[in-house]
């Protein structure tokens, strides 16, 4: 009586690598499509270091605009439109 139930009672373990292989198969195709739409998207932390890099390259080419400004105003201080920033403003784009 228990030789008949012998082998339905191994079947799950000698499936078992069988059906963890299934589902690796199954699972494949999802996780490489993840994959690829992790490389061709931008994570919420890459845009923020990406703006942050932006705005310092802005500023410092507004410094850099600001300085040539007062040097132009030191040379001249009568003339008001030397003395008056008109350039560059980082964030405005540019």
């Amino acid at each position: 009586m228990m030789r008949r139930w012998l082998p339905i009672l191994l079947l799950p373990l000698a499936t078992g690598g069988c059906v963890s292989t299934a589902a690796s198969i199954v699972k494949a195709p999802f996780q490489v499509a993840g994959k690829a739409i992790d490389w061709t998207t931008t994570s919420q932390e890459e845009s923020d270091r990406n703006y942050g890099r932006k705005m310092r390259k802005q500023e410092a080419k507004e410094g850099k605009a600001r300085r040539e400004a007062a040097k132009r105003c030191r040379q001249d201080p009568n003339d008001r439109e030397a003395c008056q920033y008109q350039g560059y403003r980082a964030g405005y784009g540019g």
